[in-house]
């Protein structure tokens, strides 16, 4: 039985100001850092055979902290990037609102196609479910983590397991440096076992933007 930890980055500044990060490369702040030491410190009992991550820095960065107590190399895969904002990066959440006000309704609505470039949950969902199921192959019968982003973890892991979209919308986003654990058996294929797993959950979830 394959084991796959899908491991949120650890918190920016774009985070802790509600700012649309998407594919904007920002990196951890003095938090995210500290979060993914912690949590490294965790997920290096379950004993990892391999580690991939998105190629921004936030969620590489925070596979380091993990490759530098296990001593293994981190693969990295642009599939694995967080979804595509278009317009909406840069801006605040509450500046989407008040100037993208249709589209941002669209999205609080969790419909698929909501404008502004931004990409779509269908699309995202597959090219981050290939991508997990790809790293699960690095190291069949063992435990792969694989460092991604709130909204594509999400998304990867829920068209991973063929939930529909009104399903997923029943999950919490990631809290910053928590994970989704999964099991990959034989005869039952794919099983979600854990979510929201990690150190710091008593503090607010930020937007998995």
């Amino acid at each position: 039985m394959t084991r796959l930890i899908v491991w949120r980055h650890g918190n920016t500044d774009w985070n802790a100001g509600r700012r649309v990060q998407g594919q904007t490369d920002v990196p951890l702040n003095d938090l995210g850092r500290r979060q993914a030491a912690e949590a490294a410190e965790l997920l290096i009992r379950m004993r990892p055979d391999a580690i991939v991550s998105s190629d921004l820095r936030r969620a590489a960065d925070t596979a380091a902290a993990l490759a530098g107590l296990t001593g293994l190399p981190v693969s990295t895969d642009d599939r694995l990037r967080e979804r595509y904002f278009g317009a909406w990066q840069g801006l605040t959440m509450a500046e989407v609102a008040e100037q993208r006000p249709d589209e941002h309704a669209r999205w609080t609505a969790g419909e698929d196609v909501i404008g502004g470039d931004v990409e779509t949950l269908d699309d995202l969902g597959k090219r981050v479910s290939e991508a997990i199921q790809d790293a699960a192959g690095l190291a069949p019968g063992g435990t792969v983590v694989v460092a991604t982003h709130g909204a594509a973890a999400r998304q990867g892991v829920g068209h991973l397991l063929g939930w529909p979209r009104e399903q997923l919308r029943t999950l919490r986003a990631l809290q910053n440096c928590h994970w989704v654990e999964l099991t990959d058996d034989p005869a039952r294929g794919w099983q979600l076992g854990a979510y929201n797993v990690g150190v710091f959950a008593d503090r607010p979830v930020p937007p998995p933007v």
